[in-house]
């Protein structure tokens, strides 16, 4: 048995101006073949599951390339033509594969290709016509009917914030497995919720639909239930939330159950969302209760394509008078190389911030002290550990902390602040540039956490998208987006 494996991931934010290229994928992860020989990451659990999985049962596994880069604009043309001829060619140069397990985003959109994912899966599958292709999916994805067309499984994350990756990996290698050896016959389907917002499962109603999902997977006949969540940053005909549902050669069924599923996560559309807080509104509320609170400067969010240099939360806590906080990480790399030239200890007067575009509003000016300096850093996204670039941590007048860094990346973790020097404990607040993923690690330490609609690329105002490529209407746009549903019945 042949096990082909291999990873191709970026999300993106077609608002942004910054386009992804060959260097994102070089600073962030970028493996011909090795990948599985470096600890894991979000994205690569998938193939030491895979790996060692199939090294159990005596299969020869290719692994072919890993390629992840941190959300931004559209892949350019150039780029993904070489990422995705690699893994094209390697499939082909070993002369296809038994089964074919494949780590990919969704939502990632290259000059010219909208929906990349199902342009791979498709030339996968005109490669290996007889081969089972599954595919791994971030839940905010962009479920394609190419995709299912050219793919037998399709698995994606339940969990937001994501730390059910390596379960899925399981989940994703037994049912190829059982497929390949005829002891199962997937049929999938999936089903249009109409919705484009972002959905946390970690508490409340949200929480208690993931777990609904569960029990009808439990149900016989049924093999897998997941939901793409969407990426609302997306101007794409498939943005939005979609139920898929595989089952055992029971195509109707998977049909019947993804609608029901669908019709349900509908029906609490206002209950599994959130309201965020504008920033005045935001700050109003620190200091009302004890201890650290944390507020999430979700607006400048790098992990959805934000540049990761907005100031508008940062302006305005200064001009609040706030003091003992801290704040990051802003991607200046201008900022970090000044501060090395310097060294630490040094004080200079910088411009922090503000540069990439107007979504990131006006730099602004500070004198600061250069506390710290550190290469090599990392923060734990799950169990696998996220690379931070090189970071300074700036110190201004009235114990504010600042950390500026030259790979954008959000916050996942308090160690991004500990591990270079700040302690938390002592700070009144601390500002992440982040949407939900840090809220985990973070809860461990602050029962206080506020999600701030700041401005940015990844303002959470998904009313105003401007989605002119989706054919059907979408809540919260649109109040009633199944009204030509109900008008073609009452026909």
């Amino acid at each position: 048995m042949k096990l082909f494996i291999a990873t191709l991931s970026t999300e993106t934010n077609t608002f942004c101006t910054m386009p992804t290229a060959m260097s994102g994928f070089e600073e962030y992860f970028l493996r011909h073949g090795t990948a599985t020989q470096d600890p894991p990451n979000l994205m690569t659990e998938a193939l030491h599951v895979w790996r060692e999985k199939a090294n159990v049962l005596g299969w020869q596994v290719i692994e072919s390339l890993t390629a992840i880069a941190e959300p931004a604009g559209p892949t350019t043309r150039s780029c993904y033509d070489a990422l995705s001829d690699e893994i094209l060619s390697d499939l082909a140069e070993c002369g296809g594969a038994d089964i074919i397990l494949l780590q990919l985003h969704g939502a990632m959109v290259a000059e010219q290709i909208e929906d990349c994912e199902g342009d791979i899966l498709a030339r996968a599958r005109a490669l290996c016509p007889d081969a089972t292709i599954g595919v791994s999916l971030d839940l905010h994805s962009h479920l394609t009917e190419k995709m299912l067309e050219a793919s037998d499984l399709i698995v994606h994350f339940r969990e937001y914030p994501h730390d059910d990756a390596t379960a899925c990996a399981v989940e994703l290698f037994e049912l190829a497995r059982r497929s390949h050896a005829g002891e199962i016959t997937p049929q999938m389907a999936f089903y249009d919720t109409r919705m484009v917002n972002l959905y946390l499962t970690k508490a409340g109603v949200m929480k208690e639909f993931v777990s609904e999902m569960a029990a009808v997977q439990n149900r016989p006949g049924v093999l897998s239930v997941s939901l793409s969540h969407g990426f609302p940053w997306a101007d794409v005909e498939d943005v939005g939330a979609r139920m898929l549902v595989i089952t055992d050669d029971q195509p109707q069924l998977a049909v019947q159950l993804a609608e029901e599923l669908g019709r349900r996560f509908f029906e609490l559309r206002e209950k599994v969302t959130t309201r965020y807080l504008p920033i005045p509104e935001a700050l109003d509320h620190v200091g009302t209760r004890s201890g650290l609170c944390v507020l999430a400067d979700m607006g400048d969010n790098s992990g959805g394509g934000a540049p990761g240099d907005a100031t508008h939360l940062l302006q305005a806590m200064l001009a609040h008078g706030m003091t003992n906080f801290a704040s990051g990480l802003f991607w200046d790399p201008g900022v970090v190389r000044i501060c090395q030239d310097a060294g630490i200890g040094s004080r200079l007067a910088l411009r922090l911030g503000g540069k990439t575009g107007v979504v990131s509003g006006d730099p602004i000016d500070l004198t600061a002290r250069v506390m710290n300096i550190e290469t090599g850093l990392g923060q734990h996204l799950g169990t696998g550990l996220e690379p931070m670039g090189t970071v300074v941590w700036l110190r201004l007048e009235g114990e504010i902390d600042l950390l500026v860094n030259d790979l954008r990346v959000q916050v996942y973790h308090p160690e991004a602040f500990e591990q270079i020097g700040i302690r938390l404990a002592g700070k009144s607040v601390v500002a992440v540039k982040s949407l939900f993923h840090f809220y985990g690690p973070f809860s461990q330490i602050s029962d206080h956490i506020l999600q701030v609609a700041s401005p940015g690329g990844t303002q959470p105002a998904f009313g105003d998208l401007a989605l002119t490529k989706r054919k059907l209407p979408f809540w919260p746009a649109v109040a009633q987006p199944f009204a030509d549903e109900c008008l073609a019945d009452a026909g």
